[in-house]
């Protein structure tokens, strides 16, 4: 079961639960043996880089962090259950 997710590469998801809650984007990667995502603009972290020929002064980069499979939704799942409950439970904002 480890080797299995309810979304791939490329799907555009919507976090249901948690900081980063009704924010979507799409998957970059899949993390299946730590059962978790990194998906496009969400839970942005900033990584402090060492000096190097790309950063001769060194850097803070911002990219994303991993989120639980648990707490994210495909999007249109979400869309359609919102749609059915009367599109009032959340609007979620563009990442």
């Amino acid at each position: 079961m480890a080797n299995s997710a309810h979304v791939k590469k490329g799907t555009e998801v919507v976090v249901i639960s948690g900081a980063n809650k009704g924010k979507r984007g799409r998957v970059i990667a899949v993390l299946a043996k730590k059962h978790r995502v990194i998906v496009e603009g969400v839970a942005m972290i900033k990584r402090h880089m060492r000096k190097s020929q790309q950063h001769p002064q060194g850097a803070i980069v911002e990219r994303e962090g991993s989120v639980h499979l648990s707490n994210v939704m495909r999007a249109e799942a979400f869309d359609a259950r919102a749609a059915k409950r009367g599109g009032t439970e959340a609007t979620p904002t563009q990442a």
